[in-house]
């Protein structure tokens, strides 16, 4: 049975407050995501990716298992986490190995496809149809990242344009974050969060730590370094994904995947008050875009569906 994801409007009551309350706590973490996109590539100047994955995610784990105390081994948490941890390193791994085999701008616009993703698996793993709105808003969002990210067709992605081994790895990334969100909203807790989220952490801290044996390391144990395992693992990583899933226990994956295409729009622009870029009218219309975009999905849905009450 093919069910329709209920919009703002046309949820009851209850359940639409929670969708409004949602928005902003995601809005935020986005916000934060974006923000600590500097200070990850600042940290990987001085580390290997793989290494600053482990201590990213032992440290966002630590804290959250101290807090979450027995909730941890929750067997649903255990089963629920390990699923979506296993997703969750699955997309930083192939974003970190494909960035080193394709330009940043290519690996963005790829990255941030997840959002053109999220809608097709909520229809085939779930037969939940998205709304008009939410569609539109998807729409706009993707055509945004294309213009705030200038994908590049020269020399490392192919002649003409064509998918290099690096954008084909982005591209699973971006399929892995869209597993990753999408399946948020089915196993999310409305309470108790922290622990399962501490699952998934450990679940990435393991996996990248397996992989240590196979890569070459290095590590420059500075100020700038550590304060970025600190910044990353407490705050974007235990703190961060435990109000998204907090957040898409309340709301759709799609309205959350819309949300999280502002990502780039926040990196962008920290990235030029820090003085790393600066942005023409394509950069700025592209985000302009993105902005629209979420502004359909959440605020368009709304006005929609009071529209129609009134017409009824």
């Amino acid at each position: 049975m093919i069910t329709s994801t209920p919009d703002t409007l046309d949820a009851p009551r209850p359940e639409r407050t929670q969708r409004l309350q949602a928005d902003g706590p995601l809005a935020l973490v986005t916000l934060l995501w974006g923000v600590t996109f500097v200070v990850v590539k600042d940290a990987l100047g001085h580390g290997d990716p793989f290494t600053f994955l482990t201590l990213r995610f032992l440290v966002g784990a630590g804290v959250l298992s101290v807090l979450a105390g027995r909730q941890v081994l929750r067997p649903v948490n255990l089963r629920r986490g390990a699923v979506l941890g296993a997703f969750l390193f699955v997309g930083f791994t192939l974003q970190t190995v494909g960035l080193t085999l394709t330009t940043p701008s290519r690996s963005a616009f790829i990255t941030g496809m997840s959002v053109v993703f999220v809608p097709l698996l909520s229809l085939v793993l779930f037969k939940q149809v998205p709304k008009v709105t939410s569609l539109l808003g998807v729409v706009l969002a993707a055509v945004g990242l294309y213009f705030l990210t200038r994908p590049d067709t020269g020399s490392t992605g192919g002649e003409g344009g064509g998918l290099a081994l690096g954008d084909v790895m982005t591209l699973g990334c971006a399929v892995a974050y869209a597993f990753h969100i999408t399946l948020t909203e089915r196993y999310a807790p409305k309470e108790g969060v922290m622990g399962l989220v501490a699952v998934q952490l450990w679940g990435v801290a393991l996996l990248s730590a397996l992989c240590l044996p196979f890569v070459t390391r290095r590590v420059e144990w500075n100020p700038s370094f550590v304060a970025a395992v600190l910044v990353c693992g407490v705050l974007a990583s235990a703190l961060a994904i435990c109000v998204q899933t907090w957040g898409q226990a309340r709301t759709s994956a799609v309205r959350a995947a819309v949300l999280y295409s502002m990502e780039p729009v926040y990196a962008a622009a920290c990235s030029v008050a820090l003085g790393y870029e600066v942005l023409g009218a394509r950069e700025w219309a592209g985000g302009g875009l993105i902005l629209l975009g979420v502004l359909v999905s959440d605020v368009g849905a709304a006005a929609w569906g009071w529209w129609r009450s009134r017409a009824v």
